[in-house]
């Protein structure tokens, strides 16, 4: 027992089902199928015809399925390292908005190097899956096929696979982060108020989704709500000795000040974000800037200073491919023409 069925495996995602899936098909426990590809238990006599049905194959054809014990294909432990090495200059590219490159090392290993069953192989594939996500979110490419929502999803059914609960938490925070993009803010602001309590996350994570139910209920236009859920992330970063976290924290709380029309408070929680501004990369420049564009237009003796903030967001936007920065930056353009 404990040798990998890469038959079933195959087999099984071929006819289109997640373990989860196959499993609840089956009226089963949902860990039962996961147990039964790990070689760890056996389908019972009187499950299999219905399994064989599921997967498509005859009786005999299920059995060497669960015969099957494919050899894992045997990859130099370097092949490895520079796997994770890529992945590693994959976050920093993404950190400087290099999405070219970015993709031409993720391209590198999911196009040429499918893991064989092997835990390590699995774990690196779902970590590219998990960057190639981050990469389209910040290229704005958020649902239908080739998109952010697509990688996460491939990501989180990988990392279900291995048992790696905090991954899939980390996951589940992506998504509901795409949902709050995508103009879903009072379902978003739910989800991370769940996961602000979940344990399977690490104390930066609960903080973050903490941090997010008030961007989400901002957003909303609940910003006296949202400021109850800010001002204790913000202390908890500080707690956390986490200092970008805790600067773009002052900058949500200053957006939600300014919608709940206290402009002087708004004001003093922004110059913070400013005094600390957590780094110079395109993404947090972007951000900063749109930030204070919006704050600015605020008052009319500032617009104009607000209107050529944002104008130069929205080049460096346009220059670097952040679509959905380039979105939102339209949108509060569109909005104080309205208004003016």
């Amino acid at each position: 027992m404990g040798t990998r069925r890469h038959g079933l495996i195959r087999a099984r995602k071929a006819a289109g089902y997640t373990q989860e899936t196959l499993a609840i098909e089956l009226g089963l426990d949902t860990t039962t199928v996961g147990q039964w590809e790990r070689g760890k238990s056996e389908p019972l006599p009187y499950k299999r015809p219905k399994l064989a049905r599921a997967l498509g194959v005859t009786s005999r054809g299920l059995e060497e399925l669960l015969a099957e014990g494919a050899a894992v294909v045997s990859r130099p432990s370097a092949d490895y390292e520079t796997w994770a090495d890529d992945l590693d200059r994959v976050a920093v590219c993404l950190g400087r908005q290099e999405f070219d490159l970015a993709k031409l090392l993720l391209d590198r290993w999911t196009g040429r190097l499918v893991p064989s069953g092997d835990d390590r192989g699995l774990y690196l594939y779902g970590r590219s899956l998990r960057l190639l996500g981050d990469l389209r979110q910040d290229q704005g490419v958020l649902t239908g096929p080739m998109s952010a929502r697509q990688s996460y999803g491939r990501a989180m059914a990988v990392f279900r696979e291995l048992g790696a609960d905090r991954r899939v938490a980390q996951l589940e925070l992506q998504l509901a982060v795409l949902d709050e993009m995508g103009g879903n803010h009072e379902p978003a602001a739910e989800q991370y108020r769940q996961l602000a309590t979940d344990t399977r996350l690490d104390a930066r994570d609960r903080t973050r989704a903490q941090l997010w139910v008030g961007t989400a209920l901002s957003k909303a236009g609940r910003n006296a709500d949202a400021i109850t859920f800010i001002k204790p992330a913000i202390r908890q970063f500080e707690a956390l000795e986490e200092p970008q976290d805790w600067s773009v924290a002052f900058q949500k709380l200053a957006l939600a000040h300014r919608g709940d029309g206290d402009l002087s408070q708004a004001g003093v929680a922004f110059q913070v974000a400013l005094d600390h501004r957590p780094g110079d990369a395109p993404m947090q420049r972007v951000r900063l800037d749109t930030a204070h564009g919006h704050l600015l237009l605020s008052d009319p003796a500032t617009a104009d200073s607000g209107l050529k903030l944002l104008e130069g967001a929205a080049a460096t936007s346009t220059q670097y491919g952040m679509m959905h920065q380039l979105q939102a930056i339209s949108g509060i353009r569109r909005a104080y023409e309205r208004q003016a």
